[in-house]
């Protein structure tokens, strides 16, 4: 049966209140065939998620309606191991020590979370410099060490690779600081010890599980990822929402802070349009800059302005930028057919996505390929 998981808008309750109404559900569920298996509640952002075993959507409405009359707000399907990964729990936390709650279980638990995005970008490049041997020593070394920031400061990992780290952590503090001692300590570690420069770039945003998409954590995922994806090399760029927490849970502002930066509400607007136009086109030749204005909603010059601003470079740098990063993925995932990759990523041309390739990263396609192998 599917498992579920509910938005709940309810500002002006407490703790005691939602228990009352979870504890309603749970006299009736059985009516519905339902099966409430916990929930999470944050009385300062008036939000509570409710995760529930249900045949349909429209059984765990019409429970809430009979039980209390509170429908929720938004419904999407979840993978229970993802929630558990992301939230810690799947179940009820343990009752404090002491507790007296006259036969309910009061607790609050907020599910707002600080997802960290960390890219070792053209890490794929290393084996090239290195061989092989001494880049699996080099990934293992630094993946042991991203993994000990992060459970150090009270995070978990919900995904990696070799190349790309995602992290979730409670505590906003917790989250930039962790990034501020990766940085430090990956720069201490391969500059000086391995004789390479492997530097991360790294994007943390907050939000919480349910919003406009119906992707569980999706849209905070996303921008996080697009926060890393233009963070300078050895950079760290936080949204705004986790840019004012930390500057009130830490009375200073991130500025403070070496190498990291925060949008603000302008720029973060800018930064989901970008995106959204850069996927949309960015493997169609017939890429032209005014497409990618109108994609956009701006002008040339405001485009050149903001994107100079946001990246340091021209839309047309930018394009092409993206796409040779594409070209890196897809060459080390099938290395068999060079002109079918440039074709793939926009490149009219093999010869001048060679060129390209070359330039960027001081080897051609097929010396990339051969150094791999």
């Amino acid at each position: 049966m599917p498992i579920c998981m509910e938005r709940h808008d309810i500002k002006g309750v407490t703790a005691e209140d939602v228990a009352r109404v979870h504890q309603k559900d749970l006299e009736i569920q059985h009516l519905y065939n339902c099966r409430g298996l916990t929930y999470w509640f944050d009385e300062e952002r008036g939000t509570a998620f409710c995760l529930v075993e249900a045949p349909d959507r429209q059984s765990l409405q019409d429970m809430h309606d009979d039980a209390h009359g509170m429908v929720p707000h938004q419904i999407i399907e979840v993978d229970d191991k993802l929630v558990e990964a992301f939230l810690g729990r799947i179940e009820d936390p343990e009752p404090a020590a002491g507790s007296t709650d006259l036969g309910l279980h009061i607790f609050e638990d907020p599910a707002y979370r600080s997802i960290m995005i960390l890219e070792l970008k053209e890490a794929a490049l290393i084996p090239t410099e290195t061989g092989l041997t001494k880049a699996r020593e080099i990934f293992s070394k630094l993946n042991n060490l991203i993994q000990d920031s992060i459970t150090m400061h009270g995070g978990r990992v919900v995904n990696s690779t070799y190349q790309k780290f995602t992290a979730v952590f409670t505590s906003i503090s917790n989250s930039v600081e962790c990034a501020v001692n990766i940085q430090e300590r990956m720069k201490d570690q391969t500059e000086k010890k391995d004789g390479v420069s492997v530097y991360p770039c790294i994007g943390i945003n907050g939000g919480e599980p349910v919003t406009e998409s119906d992707e569980f954590f999706g849209e905070t995922v996303q921008f996080a990822e697009r926060l890393s994806y233009i963070a300078d090399h050895g950079h760290i760029l936080v949204s705004s929402d986790v840019g004012e927490h930390y500057r009130q849970e830490n009375l200073r502002e991130l500025s403070e802070e070496k190498f990291l930066d925060t949008l603000n509400y302008q720029e973060e607007e800018f930064l989901d349009r970008l995106m959204d136009a850069t996927e949309k086109i960015w493997n169609l030749d017939e890429f032209s800059v005014g497409n990618y204005c109108r994609l956009i909603g701006e002008s040339k010059s405001q485009l050149y302005r903001n994107l100079k601003h946001l990246t340091g470079r021209s839309a047309t740098e930018f394009m092409k930028e993206f796409r040779l990063n594409r070209a890196l993925d897809l060459i080390e995932e099938k290395p068999d057919n060079i002109s079918q990759i440039a074709y793939e990523t926009g490149f009219n041309n093999p010869s001048y996505f060679s060129k390209c390739f070359k330039e960027r990263y001081g080897l051609l396609p097929s010396e990339f390929i051969d150094r791999l192998n």
